[in-house]
């Protein structure tokens, strides 16, 4: 879709604000309701939801260009969804996030890049990665002696898609490794893309890099196609929504499971179990990819059309994505499982919860937004009066990290120590 394409939900926003707010039956205080870090940062309207409508609508009828804080408006976006979600208590007609993030992609193409942009995009062209200074040559080191198949030349039960954070950040490597050796111990036989593997691309789409994104997919799925794949296990959330929710766009068959989910399912069968007591209460992270943007990919192809001239519907009955199929329990009940733990939550968990702050590439390019979420959402954990805030993503473990306050553990590295 072209922005322009947006424009009936651009004037049918009604400015209501849920898309500022967690649903206003699940408040359980005004310190921690909000949902959207952008507008709570930034404290002005356009930041929202409903302000970046607004925005698109007049550049879209040609009453304004794009000027700079325009574009910055547009790049402070965590491209989370809890806007979505919100909207979707009250609306079924609006897409905010599909919105927010086409209105990225029109910025783009209309020449207004940043060098922060033009670095990540430059390294994911040249060396298959969105951590500029790596090599795509050194991608598949993490996983050396760990006696993992090439699934390009040998068949295997799984193909373990590490994912950019795990494969190159030092202080997450060994996270990666822990996990093929869970997935080992319990009879599994994990393989790699091996050297064809490169960068799911999923963070270009965050950030309105649509044909970037495009480009690595269709080559990571000729690749999974030609190795005749039928499970792919990632422990990375961006790669985990990527793989479930826009490569199936284009023709991607496989099965996808984050590694929680495969964790969850060997533990049931039997196949693993925790033996350690680990005496900890946990609160536990949803991120936004794994959560509320995990859910899977239905697809749909129809009209919009209006009732009496007067209520808009789809023809056929449009796919609704709410968030509330996204994966929770997962991680929850591997929690559940290790022995000692107990699990204290937050005030907005599940598909309300509070974003890390690393999303949509703000990280690089909004950093203090970024950083802000971030200690937002520590300040949410430690109310709870948990001893260490754990999460499923490398993304959230290092952005938590950084902001510092409370120990910050991925559910993999838990799982291992309880073993």
């Amino acid at each position: 879709m072209a922005l322009a394409d947006f424009k009936p939900m651009q004037e049918r926003c009604s400015n209501c604000s849920f898309c500022k707010w967690i649903p206003f039956d699940k408040v359980k205080s005004v310190r921690f309701a909000d949902n959207c870090p952008s507008v709570v940062y930034y404290g002005y309207n356009t930041y929202s939801a409903r302000g970046r409508f607004q925005m698109a609508l007049a550049v879209v009828n040609g009453e304004m260009n794009y000027t700079e804080t325009m574009a910055k408006v547009t790049r402070a976006c965590l491209s989370c969804g809890a806007c979505d979600v919100s909207c979707k208590i009250c609306r079924y007609n609006l897409e905010p996030l599909d919105h927010n993030l086409e209105l990225k992609h029109d910025v783009i193409i209309k020449g207004n890049v940043t060098a922060e942009q033009k670095a990540l995009i430059d390294s994911l062209k040249s060396e298959q990665t969105m951590l500029p200074g790596f090599k795509k040559a050194a991608r598949t080191d993490w996983a050396k002696g760990l006696d993992m198949a090439d699934v390009l030349k040998e068949p295997a039960d799984v193909l373990f898609f590490a994912g950019c954070k795990y494969s190159y950040d030092e202080k997450l490597q060994e996270t990666a490794r822990g996990a093929v050796k869970l997935l080992q111990k319990a009879g599994v036989k994990v393989g790699t893309l091996g050297d064809a593997e490169a960068c799911c691309g999923g963070r270009a789409y965050q950030m309105g890099f649509f044909e970037d994104f495009e480009a690595r997919a269709a080559a990571n799925a000729k690749a999974i196609e030609k190795a005749g794949v039928k499970l792919i296990v990632t422990p990375c959330s961006d790669c985990y929504h990527a793989f479930k929710r826009l490569y199936p766009k284009l023709g991607l068959k496989a099965e996808v499971l984050h590694v929680v989910e495969y964790l969850e399912r060997l533990i049931n069968e039997g196949k693993l179990k925790f033996t350690k007591q680990l005496d900890l209460t946990v609160t536990y992270h949803d991120p936004c990819h794994l959560g509320r943007q995990g859910e899977p990919y239905v697809e749909w192809s129809g009209v919009e059309k209006k009732i009496r001239n007067q209520i808009h519907t789809w023809d056929p009955k449009r796919p609704r994505y709410n968030g509330s199929k996204g994966i929770y329990d997962a991680p929850r009940n591997i929690l559940k499982a290790i022995p000692g733990v107990q699990i204290a939550e937050m005030e907005r968990i599940r598909e309300y919860s509070w974003c890390c702050g690393a999303g949509g590439g703000c990280s690089e390019v909004c950093s203090e937004l970024s950083d802000f979420a971030a200690a937002e959402r520590i300040a949410e954990a430690k109310a709870t009066g948990a001893q260490l805030l754990a999460t499923a993503c490398p993304w959230c473990k290092a952005n938590f990290e950084k902001a510092g306050g409370i120990e910050v553990k991925d559910i993999l590295e838990l799982a291992l120590e309880a073993l």
